[in-house]
């Protein structure tokens, strides 16, 4: 019991620190950084609400504090102020980073079933519950 109890005391010293020690992080390199056309700016933001972060996975680069979307965002503002094109850009963060970097994954070889699967189980369900509603009715 005086176990147990030493492990309760020990959690609720230690939890507090913990929490405090993740609210006193610095905030994602190149956070505030911006482009000075106010245009690029937009493509770039527009480009980054369409780009997950890695960390976060259900933020876009563009919400996300993560250290890691910092540096996307970076090398996005960077890309597009050297002239590439958004569909270049999200090109290389793909090949970079892998396919599910994007909101808006292509069909490939890899990701089909993501695509055909639901389709074919909703098929499947519709099946058998047609056949059980035919067996009540006889």
């Amino acid at each position: 019991m005086k176990r147990l109890f030493a492990l309760f005391a020990l959690l609720a010293v230690s939890l507090p620190t913990a929490l405090t020690a993740q609210s006193s992080m610095p905030p994602a390199p190149y956070a505030y950084t911006q482009l000075e056309d106010p245009a690029q700016e937009q493509i770039a933001r527009d480009l980054m609400e369409t780009l997950r972060c890695l960390q976060c996975q259900s933020q876009s680069i563009a919400d996300s504090d993560a250290p890691v979307a910092g540096d996307m965002r970076h090398q996005v503002r960077t890309r597009i102020a050297a002239g590439e094109s958004p569909e270049e850009i999200r090109a290389y963060l793909i090949s970079r980073y892998g396919d599910y970097i994007s909101y808006e994954p292509e069909i490939s070889a890899t990701t089909w079933p993501l695509f055909v699967l639901p389709g074919i189980l909703v098929l499947l369900a519709l099946i058998v519950l047609l056949r059980r509603v035919g067996r009540v009715r006889e």
